[in-house]
């Protein structure tokens, strides 16, 4: 079993399994309606310079997500092709 890391910590190219989202209730509420599910695959495509959005990848959707957002996604790490 894979370990649980933040989706903030991970590095263009790392495909992951999404675990948990923690969220207030609002922001929950929108990252679920972005597709940011328990079980669901996501890819972490590129990071911004100097602390900027991550552009992570959910199927064919591209979504472009703050660092303190992408904070309270746990991810559970896979191999490519494998979630």
């Amino acid at each position: 079993m894979s370990e649980l890391r933040p989706l903030s910590d991970l590095n263009p190219g790392d495909h992951g399994v999404i675990a948990a989202v923690h969220a207030p209730e609002d922001l929950g509420k929108r990252l679920t309606a972005l597709g940011f599910s328990t079980g669901r695959p996501l890819q972490l495509v590129r990071r911004a310079l100097l602390r900027g959005p991550l552009q992570v990848r959910l199927g064919t959707t591209d979504v472009a997500l703050r660092l303190a957002e992408a904070a309270g996604i746990q991810v559970r790490l896979a191999a490519p092709g494998s979630a």
